[in-house]
């Protein structure tokens, strides 16, 4: 059976949540942590060869210890992040010289990832090389400059994305290699492989695939995660 490996990011500073630590360490009502619930799902799917955790040095400690008490903690591996995002995910990459042909690129905040998203980038990735998850844009959106609307943008058209995103691994180290070379900083991987003029493919996602990045989200995920509880 054909695996993929996963970077995982939990290097974020997250200014949005206001709090005293790094939000992936803030602790649901379950008792398990955020980067917790987050690292078990890909532990969950047996198409996961292996975890590149990256965070940052002040977490590693704690993140470490988190980590210990997880089943299946031998095929995760933790490095330490960049400045930004693209820096965070190119260390993990040169920690996968040798590792599957596909690699996927997840949020550590996104704790509800589900493992049928996850097997549908998968089997997009598989087949051309380049996918990622999506859900179709609720609200009308409007494009404002100075404070004022230019443009009301038909929304039949625009997908939220989010993660994990997935490529095939010489694909994504060659488009961080072109954006280096162009001083091009995305902000996300999805962004990289389009500067090389690749089709990136979108496969359905969930709106349960929440990303916590302030305390409003904290509310909804309590809420996200007695809901996953009551269905199981």
């Amino acid at each position: 059976m054909e695996k993929y490996d996963a970077i995982v990011l939990a290097a974020g500073v997250g200014r949005r949540m206001a709090a005293t630590k790094n939000k992936v360490l803030l602790t649901l009502d379950d008792g398990r942590t955020i980067i917790e619930h987050t690292v078990m799902a890909f532990l969950e799917d047996s198409q996961c060869a292996r975890i590149v955790l990256v965070v940052q040095a002040d977490d590693h400690s704690e993140i470490t210890d988190i980590i210990a008490n997880v089943e299946g903690n031998e095929n995760i591996m933790l490095v330490i992040g960049g400045r930004e995002r693209q820096d965070s995910v190119k260390i993990g990459l040169q920690e996968l010289q040798n590792g599957a042909n596909i690699v996927m690129v997840h949020d550590g905040a996104r704790p509800f990832i589900q493992n049928e998203t996850l097997e549908r980038v998968f089997e997009k990735a598989r087949e051309t090389g380049a996918a990622i998850v999506g859900v179709p844009v609720k609200d009308t959106i409007k494009r404002v400059i100075e404070g004022a609307v230019v443009e009301t943008v038909e929304r039949a058209c625009l997908c939220q994305a989010q993660t994990p995103q997935a490529f095939r691994l010489e694909l994504l180290k060659a488009a961080h290699k072109y954006a280096e070379e162009v001083a091009f900083l995305g902000t996300d991987e999805a962004s990289l492989v389009e500067q090389l003029g690749i089709t990136v493919h979108v496969v359905k996602g969930s709106y349960q695939n929440i990303k916590i990045t302030t305390p409003e989200d904290m509310v909804l995920a309590q809420a996200i995660l007695k809901q996953l509880k009551e269905e199981r």
